[in-house]
């Protein structure tokens, strides 16, 4: 079984982010850089797939040249080579020009399964994963719990509002949106890093492919404005009880 993994590098999440001078995105000057989290429970479910039904891991990651690192932490903790997409430093793809990069890379790979995480920390398009198995024509499902493999096929288990849950059986091969929090994520061990230093790495440069890529068109970064406003509520208790509620679910929407 060949399984192919989508991952992101993304700012770490403890990270102090402060808007470029230009306001068009983050100075990146002292940031730290780490694997997308939902696309790491991806990762794992794909280690634990390929633990039980045997195959292959294959992590494939669009991102400038210090997205390798994300890549070798992939192949520490059990991927068997990777595929790097190489892009600018200052690229900011939309999800349909990461979908085709994703798609020239894994066209000839002929997986059985492809796993992206449901969204990124930074962007959180979403949309990735679906756009991806619609240009390969493939059957997808997001917001996965559980993957069951069956002859040829999977059931996989779907999130759905408010604790239901769903459970689909489809056709392989598929792309499936990866839930956060499914599985509890697995180390790299001393012994893994060394093995990750002589695990293939494919470098792809993206500029070479020939594909029309769009840009994410980011106007302006900012920080919200902060600011104090009261409100004195006046009439008889049951008005202002009244009142306050309104203002409570329709203003503040916290009931």
């Amino acid at each position: 079984m060949k399984i192919i993994v989508s991952v992101k590098q993304v700012p770490a999440r403890d990270s102090n982010l402060r808007v470029a001078s230009g306001g068009k995105w983050l100075d990146d000057s002292d940031l730290s850089y780490e694997i997308n989290e939902p696309d790491a429970f991806a990762l794992e479910e794909a280690l634990q797939l390929k633990d039980a039904q045997g195959g292959e891991v294959v992590v494939v990651c669009a991102g400038p040249e210090r997205a390798g690192s994300t890549i070798r932490e992939a192949l520490a903790k059990g991927a068997d080579r990777g595929i790097h997409l190489v892009l600018p430093e200052d690229a900011v793809l939309d999800a349909l020009s990461t979908a085709r990069l994703l798609r020239h890379a894994v066209k000839n790979e002929a997986p059985d399964l492809i796993l992206t995480g449901l969204q990124s920390d930074d962007l959180g398009y979403g949309q990735t994963g679906v756009v991806l198995a619609e240009l390969l024509g493939y059957a997808h499902a997001t917001i996965i719990m559980q993957v069951e493999v069956l002859d040829g096929a999977l059931r996989v288990k779907r999130e759905l509002e408010d604790g239901w849950f769903q459970y689909v059986t489809l056709p392989m091969p598929a792309v499936l949106a990866i839930q956060s929090g499914i599985k509890k994520l697995r180390y790299a061990t001393l012994m893994g890093i060394k093995r990750a230093k002589m695990k293939p790495v494919e470098t792809i440069l993206a500029a070479s492919l020939g594909l029309e890529l769009g840009r994410a068109a980011i106007e302006r970064v900012y920080l919200p404005a902060r600011s104090k406003q009261s409100q004195i509520l006046t009439g008889a208790p049951e008005q202002v009880a009244a009142q306050l509620v309104e203002k409570l679910k329709f203003e503040a929407r916290v009931l």
